[in-house]
C-alpha cells in the first residue's frame, strides 16, 4: 500500500509514523512545503519570552531523524499544487526551483496545516511586522526583543496566541496592548469571564481593547504606528495574530469537498468524499462532541489524534472520532485560563436550557503555602441535569479542572452523577472537598431553588438594581452597605425587612450563602446571592 501525506508538523507526521508502526510494509511518504517536519508550534511564544531557551528545544524531529525512526519517507521543500483523485495523483513543486514532480498513492492523506491571516491594509509589510506561526516567525520577534528594538507592541488578535505572545512581551518590560476586533478577548468563554480577564490584564499592565479593529500600520519603513477604528496607538512593532485560514487552495477544482471556510469536510473516520482520501487537523472540520454539528479545532492536541485515528483506519481499522469538546487552556501573567464544552452563550444557541454558577473555590488546602483559587463557572442544562461545560480561572492547576470536566463530558456526565467523586486529597494538592465537586455542590444547591442568586453577568447587566446591597463579609469591606456579622444573626435583623430585597455580598460567594440560609430560617423571603462574590466582581462593584 502507497500512502502520500501531504503535510507534517502534528497531524502528517502522527498518521505517517502510525501508519509505519502498524504496517511496516505500507509505503509512506510525506510532502511538505517547509524545510522543517515538525516543530512545537504552540511553544512559540515561550521561546520570545525566554522561558524556551534555545530554537534547537522546538524541533520535534528533523527530516533525517524522523525519517530513520519511523521508516516514512520524506521530501522537504515540496508544495503540493494539484490533486487528481481520479488518477490518484499528487502534483507538487519545488519551492525553491519550481520544478513540478507526480506523485501517486493508493491513499492520501491531507494535513496541510493553516497559515495566519494577512489582511489587505496599508503598511502591513512594513519593517517589525510579525506572525506567530512557525520558528522562523518566532526566531524574528525574538531577536528584535534581544537587540532593544521594540519598547511598544501591539497584539493584533485575543486568542489564545496572541494573550500568549502579550504575555511574554510584557515579561521583557514591552508596553504592550491587544486589539480585538470581537467584543471580548478569549473566543469561546463567556463575556463575563472574558471581562474578568481582560481587568485583570490591565492591572498587570497589558491593556485589552476590545470592538477595536486594525485599519492600518503607519511607519515610514519600520512600524511607528497603529491606526485603529478608535483610536491610534503608538508602536515599534506588530504582531499578527488575527486568526488562520486552511491551506486547502490547492483541492480547488479537485472534488474533494470543502466547507464554507475552505476547510476539508470529512466524516467521523477523518474521510473525505472520496474513499482513499483522508484529511485532518487545522485544515479539515470535525464536529463537536455535545452538538454533534460541524466544529473546526485547529489544535495540536486535536490534530494529533486525528492523524493517529486515520492511520488505523487507512491500515483496514474501524475507528470513529467523536469529536472535540472546544478544550483550550491559556497561561498568563500569575494567571491561567481554561474552557471546555459549551459556555453558556454556546449552550443557548444549541438549543440547551443552560443554568450556570459562578464560585470561588479554594485550590488546596487554605493553610498549605501558596494555596490560591480557583474562578469556576459551570454550565449544566436545567431540564434534564446534563453537564454542559466548565471555564477555570486561576493561577494553580487550571489544567487539572478542566481535564476532570472532559472524561466527565466524555462520559455524558450529569451534574448529580458527580456528586460523590472520589478525587485524590492532600493538603498541598486539594481539598477535602475537590474544588470541582465543590461547584458541582453549589451548582446542585441552585437547581434546587436552595441557592438563590444573581450571577455576574445579571448583576453587570442591572437586574439587581432594586436590591439593597448588604455586606456579608467577615469584616465591612463594601463602603456604604450596611454590614452584618453572619455568627450575630440568631434572628431578625434591625434594619432589614423580612419581605426587603436583599442582595448578600462576600468576598467569595459562601459567607453570603450562609447568611442567606439563616435569614430563610428567620422569615427573610427576598434574598439573593452575588455568585463570586467581591473576588469575581470587584470592578462591578467598584462602578457602584
Amino acid at each position: 500500500m502507497k500512502v502520500l501525506v501531504i503535510g507534517g508538523v502534528a497531524a502528517g507526521t502522527k498518521a505517517a509514523a502510525k501508519l509505519k508502526r502498524e504496517n511496516r510494509d505500507a509505503e509512506v511518504r510525506i510532502l511538505t512545503k517547509s524545510e522543517e517536519i515538525s516543530y512545537a508550534g504552540c511553544g512559540l511564544p515561550y521561546y520570545v519570552g525566554d522561558l524556551i531557551e534555545t530554537r534547537e528545544q522546538l524541533i520535534v524531529n528533523t527530516p533525517a531523524k524522523f525519517a530513520k525512526l519511523t521508516g516514512a519517507a520524506v521530501e522537504t521543500g515540496m508544495e503540493a499544487v494539484a490533486v487528481d483523485k481520479t488518477k490518484k495523483t499528487v502534483t507538487a513543486k519545488n519551492v525553491k526551483t519550481g520544478e513540478e514532480k507526480e506523485y501517486s498513492y493508493d491513499k492520501l492523506v491531507i494535513s496541510t496545516g493553516a497559515s495566519p491571516i494577512k489582511p489587505p491594509i496599508s503598511g502591513i509589510d512594513l519593517e517589525q511586522v510579525y506572525y506567530m506561526r512557525t520558528p522562523d516567525d518566532a526566531q524574528a520577534l525574538k531577536d528584535a526583543v534581544a537587540a532593544g528594538k521594540i519598547k511598544r507592541a501591539v497584539v493584533a488578535g485575543g486568542g489564545f496566541i496572541g494573550l500568549e505572545v502579550a504575555e511574554n512581551l510584557s515579561s521583557h518590560n514591552i508596553k504592550t496592548t491587544i486589539i480585538d476586533m470581537a467584543p471580548q478577548i478569549l473566543p469561546g468563554f463567556d463575556p463575563e469571564v472574558a471581562e474578568y480577564v481582560e481587568n485583570y490584564l490591565g492591572d498587570k499592565g497589558i491593556i485589552a481593547l476590545t470592538d477595536t479593529k486594525l485599519e492600518e500600520i503607519l511607519g515610514e519603513g519600520t512600524v511607528s504606528k497603529v491606526k485603529t477604528n478608535k483610536r491610534t496607538i503608538k508602536a515599534d512593532a506588530v504582531i499578527l495574530s488575527l486568526g488562520i485560514r486552511p491551506n486547502t487552495d490547492f483541492l480547488q477544482g479537485s472534488g474533494i469537498e470543502l466547507t464554507p471556510n475552505k476547510t476539508v469536510k470529512v466524516d467521523d473516520h477523518m474521510r473525505t468524499n472520496d474513499k482513499d482520501i483522508y484529511a485532518m487537523g487545522d485544515c479539515a472540520m470535525v464536529t463537536n462532541r455535545i452538538t454533534k454539528k460541524e466544529a473546526w479545532s485547529p489544535m495540536g492536541s486535536s490534530a494529533n489524534i486525528e492523524g493517529r485515528l486515520a492511520a488505523r483506519n487507512i491500515n483496514g481499522g474501524d475507528c470513529a472520532y467523536p469529536g472535540v469538546l472546544g478544550t483550550g487552556i491559556v497561561k498568563l501573567p500569575g494567571l491561567n485560563a481554561g474552557r471546555t464544552g459549551l459556555s453558556e452563550t454556546a449552550a443557548k444557541e444549541a438549543g440547551f436550557d443552560p443554568i450556570s454558577v459562578v464560585t470561588v473555590v479554594d485550590d488546596k488546602a487554605h493553610y498549605y503555602p501558596g494555596a490560591g483559587n480557583f474562578l469556576v463557572k459551570m454550565v449544566a442544562d436545567q431540564t434534564s441535569g446534563k453537564f454542559l461545560g466548565l471555564q477555570c480561572l486561576g493561577a494553580g492547576a487550571v489544567d487539572k479542572m478542566i481535564d476532570i470536566a472532559v472524561m466527565a463530558l466524555s462520559l455524558n456526565a450529569s451534574i448529580s452523577d458527580m456528586e460523590h467523586l472520589d478525587f485524590a486529597y492532600a493538603p498541598p494538592f486539594s481539598t477535602a472537598i475537590h474544588p470541582f465537586v465543590h461547584t458541582v455542590n453549589i451548582l446542585l444547591n441552585k437547581m434546587s431553588g436552595e441557592f438563590e442568586t444573581f450571577t455576574p453577568a445579571q448583576f453587570a447587566a442591572g437586574e439587581a438594581k432594586e436590591y439593597k446591597i448588604i455586606d456579608a463579609a467577615m469584616a465591612p469591606s463594601i463602603e456604604g452597605a450596611p454590614f452584618v456579622n453572619l455568627t450575630d444573626v440568631e434572628g431578625p435583623v434591625d434594619g432589614l425587612g423580612k419581605d426587603e430585597k436583599l442582595l448578600l455580598v462576600c468576598t467569595k460567594g459562601k459567607r453570603a450563602y450562609l447568611l442567606q440560609n439563616r435569614l430563610k430560617y428567620y422569615g427573610y423571603t427576598n434574598t439573593r446571592v452575588l455568585e463570586g462574590g467581591e473576588m469575581f466582581n470587584k470592578y462591578q462593584l467598584e462602578d457602584k
